[in-house]
């Protein structure tokens, strides 16, 4: 394109300076508005030149024209502007002055987050408040009603376990000899005492070999042995929760083991939130800390106390205070060992049966190796009867 097209042609004596054919020279100063210099501002010549012919034509063919083409016009727009701003024109853009940017406030420093708890709180109490409601009225209105309960929860308990051993390391424990055997361990200790309850025991086991016999031998042995240790683990523990309610005062006995085992976790869960910072045992569960273990023995020792002196026929302030010892201590030992079994498994909880608990084996834990402590310590300070 040339430059007729831009409708412009040089005026006399300025250099780089343009006016329109019929208007004349531009007008200068401040009337010349920068609306009319983006519709008047000419283009510069370019020299008409006819098209390369080859290297032959010299040095404006080919890329070396376009750049000089590019240069002229850079050169004419730099003196069209600095022409402009001379006879009194706005100032160029570059020149203008600029405001400084804003700073955008600083946002406000967050304030440090709570400590939450890991479970859903409301669920929990409330699933917590309809379990014990089960276990006062059971225990109290009709004892052997209670025994059904705890077969029930060695039943359900006995199929989380078996259920997560096979979906996360493929071991098949039999379970139908392992349900009917742990139901009839619970009812034969409560009947026949504690030699009924290690003679079902046996009979359990006995059923898991012969029961796994029925599928191919690969596996066998694991199958089995996963086998007796469940049944060791569940049912024949939660026997001497039958075993305490033989006595005389039977539900006072299971209700203090309730209590103490309840009182004792939620001790160490309370302390342990507000104020743990040294880790218990950070490779099995790094939720647990020694503040915690610290409020676990306090709580319990205090409730061991009461429990003694207000419940259980025969005892005394001291026997409380031990008794809360060793169910602390029993208590968080059994809570480590399942959480050793599940950091096996990879999982965390063994079901999703309990809202905001997890499964029955998750609220047996603590409660399964403190069953037999109570019982023996119940029998050593106020007799078995």
């Amino acid at each position: 394109m040339n430059d007729s097209s831009w409708g412009a042609q040089p005026r006399a004596g300025y250099a780089g300076e343009w006016t329109a054919p019929d208007q004349g020279p531009l007008p200068a100063g401040p009337a010349y508005d920068a609306h009319d210099a983006q519709h008047t501002r000419p283009m510069p010549i370019v020299p008409e030149t006819g098209p390369p012919s080859g290297p032959e034509s010299g040095p404006l063919s080919g890329g070396d024209a376009d750049d000089r083409d590019n240069r002229t016009r850079g050169a004419a727009s730099a003196a069209d502007a600095t022409s402009f701003a001379a006879h009194g024109g706005p100032p160029l853009r570059d020149e203008m002055p600029q405001e400084p940017m804003p700073t955008p406030p600083s946002p406000a420093p967050k304030p440090p987050e709570k400590k939450r708890a890991g479970r859903d709180l409301r669920a929990a109490i409330g699933v917590g408040l309809g379990l014990g409601a089960v276990i006062v009225v059971s225990l109290f209105i009709w004892p052997p009603a209670f025994v059904g309960v705890i077969a029930v929860a060695v039943v359900v308990g006995l199929w989380e376990l078996t259920s997560r051993l096979e979906e996360r390391k493929g071991i098949k424990a039999p379970l139908v000899p392992l349900a009917v055997g742990g139901a009839a361990m619970v009812v034969a200790g409560y009947v026949r005492g504690p030699e009924g309850a290690w003679v079902a025991m046996a009979l359990t086991a006995l059923a898991v070999l012969v029961w796994r016999m029925t599928e191919p031998p690969e596996g066998y042995l694991k199958d089995v042995t996963a086998g007796v240790f469940a049944a060791f683990y569940v049912p024949f523990l939660a026997t001497f929760v039958a075993l305490m309610l033989t006595a005389d005062d039977g539900p006072q006995r299971v209700l203090t083991f309730l209590l103490l085992t309840v009182v004792s976790d939620t001790g160490a869960y309370a302390v342990g939130w507000r104020f743990g910072k040294h880790k218990l045992a950070p490779r099995i569960s790094p939720g647990k800390t020694r503040e915690g273990l610290l409020g676990a023995i306090a709580f319990a020792m205090v409730a061991g106390v009461l429990c003694m002196t207000l419940l259980v026929d025969g005892g005394t302030w001291w026997q409380g205070m031990l008794l809360g010892l060793a169910v602390a201590a029993s208590a968080t030992l059994g809570d480590l060992g399942e959480s050793m079994i599940k950091r096996d498994l990879g999982i965390k909880d063994m079901g999703t049966l309990l809202p905001g608990h997890g499964g029955i084996m998750d609220r047996l834990d603590s409660l399964l190796p403190t069953a037999p402590v109570v019982w023996l310590m119940m029998v050593i300070f106020v007799g078995s009867a």
